[in-house]
């Protein structure tokens, strides 16, 4: 980048000790139009931050919406004191609408040492709405913002390609160098972000980190609302529809069928789609006289129906099925699906919060404003019908010219090849748990499986790690702590591909094993599936990926 600066990055980064001097950054003296810094901080080490940067909060594009509400892309930037000469764009979950601390840490995927700590240079955002601004519209308010058009293209796409070139910038001009490599970021809808810049945008980024991707996320949303109708077929009180003694009856079952597939039982299902085949939910169905360890009809069928995904009118699979695995009876699943912790919520689970908010305001056209609480929005679900409404996921009207699909799904999706970011020189490395409750691992699979057929039979620009035991984005009885932050760099700035990557069972990991807790397994890239050889058994050297 030619530098168009009247100040030096030696002036800039001349400070006392710990501390950067960010006096005089301003977006005119950057060059930069329509934005606006809300606060330019140095922030010394051990204050706010594991690491003395220089950190820039602002605002863009503002403009007042369709709907009378307030919006603007509001944005963090962190700027090391200790620069690699690397850039993370740092993806967010859920409904977006809150600027996340710029650290660009994952919960898993980016091991111990955020990329922030590690020197990398990292912008987050809320993707151009703030939640905060409709809590008149109470537990519904995060996803209001799906009644203006724009602000669905923000959050869909728009965020991310009108940021990155403001980024790029401001990192630039103020170190007077260009970046060498960038990076994207996230995990769930974070992930979503990054497979969509993938497709959309694919010169801007060497590399991406994808956790989780919901890239069919209103597909998804049609899951919550079959899962409320079949857990409230088995009780109206959702949260009474399976007690935690009930889902780890069914983790066990699915552990005596598959655990020693293979090769150890050890309280880790590595060999997914054998376990599949192995596994049969019937036989845990009470027989007469039985009213303990074993689930009633009503159960089977529950959890065979949302085993098996939303379909439309005519039996056509409106979004992906599902795979067993022991992580069913995780603290996560239980949290998303059927009962949460949080009171205000009335203990509801998040499917019945922000899942139904997010597909009644954002993900169908014409949008439905629903009321903000814990009942009324349930009850959304409960009355929504799969069969004939599934449709407005991918309706259009004339305030909703592209329809939730078109904003929210990287285009190309259903049958991938990402020719423009291989040609380009990106490199992608995927992971996603097997028991994720919120988006399919087989959806995952599934993408990744096109993506190979159509780029010669192997996509040798992108690897995908199934984590088994895991739930969304981290949680679950699995090895849920990892870094592919780091091949993934080897990947790109030295041409390393990544192999097999060495996940840890969090020692504090109450829904493992106990004897488990701080063991070490291989993360395998897909298809090959981790299989105990000799030696120890809490170490992922004894394993190999076959």
């Amino acid at each position: 980048m030619k530098s168009v600066f009247c100040f030096s990055a030696a002036s800039l980064l001349a400070a006392p000790a710990f501390a950067l001097s960010c006096d005089g950054l301003t977006p005119d003296a950057l060059g930069l139009e329509g934005i606006t810094f809300t606060e330019v901080a140095s922030v010394p080490a051990g204050d706010d931050s594991t690491v003395a940067q220089c950190r820039i909060r602002g605002r863009m594009a503002e403009r007042t919406g369709s709907d009378g509400r307030e919006y603007a892309l509001s944005f963090e930037l962190a700027l090391p004191q200790d620069w690699n000469g690397d850039f993370v764009h740092q993806f967010n979950g859920g409904n977006d609408g809150v600027v996340k601390p710029a650290t660009g840490a994952l919960e898993s995927g980016t091991g111990d040492q955020s990329p922030l700590a590690r020197g990398f240079a990292v912008i987050s955002s809320d993707a151009g709405h703030d939640g905060s601004l409709f809590q008149d519209r109470g537990l519904a308010g995060g996803s209001a913002f799906g009644a203006d058009f724009e602000a669905r293209q923000m959050y869909g796409y728009k965020a991310v390609a009108s940021l990155q070139p403001v980024a790029e910038t401001i990192v630039e001009g103020f170190y007077e160098k260009p970046i060498s490599h960038s990076y994207g970021i996230g995990c769930s809808n974070g992930g979503r972000h990054a497979m969509v810049a993938a497709a959309r945008m694919p010169d801007a980024f060497d590399g991406l980190l994808i956790g989780a991707p919901g890239f069919h996320l209103p597909r998804a949303a049609l899951q919550h609302a079959l899962d409320a109708q079949s857990f409230a077929e088995v009780d109206t009180d959702i949260r009474k529809a399976f007690s935690p003694e009930d889902l780890r009856l069914v983790a066990d079952s699915i552990l005596q069928s598959c655990d020693d597939l293979d090769g150890l039982s050890d309280g880790v299902v590595n060999d997914t789609a054998a376990c599949q085949q192995a596994f049969d939910i019937t036989q845990l169905q009470c027989t007469d006289g039985q009213n303990s360890a074993c689930l009633s009809p009503a159960q089977i069928t529950a959890l065979q129906t949302i085993h098996a995904g939303p379909k439309d009118a005519d039996g056509k699979q409106l979004y992906s099925d599902w795979s067993w695995d022991p992580g069913i009876a995780g603290a996560d699943w239980r949290f998303w699906k059927l009962e949460s912790t949080v009171p205000p919520w009335d203990n509801m689970p998040i499917i019945a919060v922000m899942g139904a908010s997010s597909l009644a305001q954002v993900f169908t056209t014409p949008p439905t404003e629903v009321g903000g609480t814990p009942a009324e929005l349930l009850q959304f679900l409960l009355d929504f019908d799969i069969a004939t409404q599934a449709a407005q996921i991918d309706a259009t009207d004339d305030d909703f010219p592209e329809s939730a699909m078109q904003v929210m799904a990287p285009p190309g999706s259903d049958n991938p090849d990402l020719a423009s970011f291989r040609d380009a020189g990106g490199k992608m490395m995927i992971y996603h748990g097997v028991a994720d409750p919120v988006f399919s691992v087989n959806d995952t699979a599934n993408w990744f499986a096109k993506l190979n057929a159509n780029n010669g039979g192997e996509a040798e620009f992108a690897r995908f790690y199934p984590v088994p035991g895991m739930n969304h984005c981290h949680g679950g009885p699995g090895a849920d702590a990892f870094d592919l932050l780091t091949p993934l760099v080897e990947w790109v700035e030295n041409g390393t591909e990544p192999a097999v990557a060495t996940a840890t069972i969090r020692p504090d990991n109450e829904d493992a094993p106990e004897a488990l807790r701080g063991a070490t397994r291989p993360l395998c890239p897909a298809p090959q599936v981790a299989r105990y050889g000799s030696g120890d058994e809490a170490s992922a050297a004894s394993f190999q990926c076959e």
